[in-house]
């Protein structure tokens, strides 16, 4: 449950960020009854993300074991390449993302009343599909389905609390260092969901070596412990893993925590230090 609260947390904050933004753009230059059109994209776009988990939960139940096995790897490759792409873009996007919304937004206003909702509707419905997507695949390892339903609601009322007191300028934490330390745990989470799915792929009879363990430290850390439960929620930890799940885990989570956490020395960030800001 802690992981799913953190990928609730992490996309609810970036969610609520994206329309305060909007919203307070609205309010401050006397655009108020335009706040309808607003919350109405918002809605549909919450709409359709809680509909897209619902369609995987109910469409999967339907397939056979080694289809249901196959569907699980590939959505969490579709996550894990969903949250490697969002924690850089927000590293890089997080300094021009308030002008960026701004700036389309003012442009909408000038299409029509549609274009406005259209805004806020783009804007909320990527990260709504990405949550979407991250949930099913995080949740796949839980013992029930109470306790993910539990840990992404209770990750998005925070960001929302959160988000609320920020636009009230309530409260004021880094944003910076918050993202920066939850991309580095989403990291974590990320490689974690590779390992599942490469444990999927080895159950449908796509990859071999099921049986073939890197290691067994059952007597030390058995299933049922909370410290346990807690690892395998966070970085899908299990005492017996397999070779290929051990490297998947290493070859996904080594290089990518080490260029998020220092990217100085990337080409592209050299590219965007070399990169003039544009002329306001």
């Amino acid at each position: 449950m802690a992981a799913i609260y953190l990928i609730g947390l992490r996309e609810g904050l970036e969610i609520t960020l994206v329309v305060s933004i909007l919203v307070a753009f609205l309010v401050r230059s006397g655009r108020k009854p335009l706040l309808r059109l607003v919350w109405a994209g918002v809605a549909i776009a919450a709409a359709l993300s809680i509909g897209a988990a619902v369609l995987l939960q109910v469409g999967v139940a339907r397939l056979s074991f080694t289809q249901q096995e196959l569907f699980e790897a590939i959505a969490s490759f579709v996550a894990v390449g969903f949250v490697t792409w969002m924690i850089f873009w927000m590293r890089r996007m997080a300094r021009h993302i308030g002008a960026e919304l701004r700036g389309r937004l003012e442009g909408a206003i000038q299409v029509g009343p549609v274009a406005v909702a259209g805004v806020a509707f783009l804007a909320v419905i990527r990260e709504g599909l990405e949550t979407a997507i991250l949930f099913y695949a995080a949740a796949q390892g839980a013992a029930d389905s109470t306790r993910p339903i539990i840990g992404v609601t209770l990750g998005l009322l925070t960001a929302v609390a959160l988000g609320w007191l920020l636009y009230l300028s309530a409260v004021r934490i880094d944003l910076g260092r918050f993202f920066t330390w939850t991309g580095a745990l989403l990291v974590l989470v990320a490689a974690g969901i590779t390992k599942y799915g490469v444990h999927d792929l080895q159950e449908s009879g796509v990859l071999p070596g099921l049986d073939d363990l890197a290691f067994d430290v059952s007597a030390a850390f058995p299933p049922d412990t909370w410290y346990a439960e807690l690892l395998r929620g966070m970085v899908n930890f299990t005492p017996a893993p397999t070779v290929l799940e051990t490297v998947a885990w290493l070859a996904y989570g080594i290089p990518v925590l080490v260029l998020f956490l220092n990217p100085a020395g990337s080409p592209a960030s050299r590219l965007e230090k070399n990169t003039p800001e544009p002329a306001s």
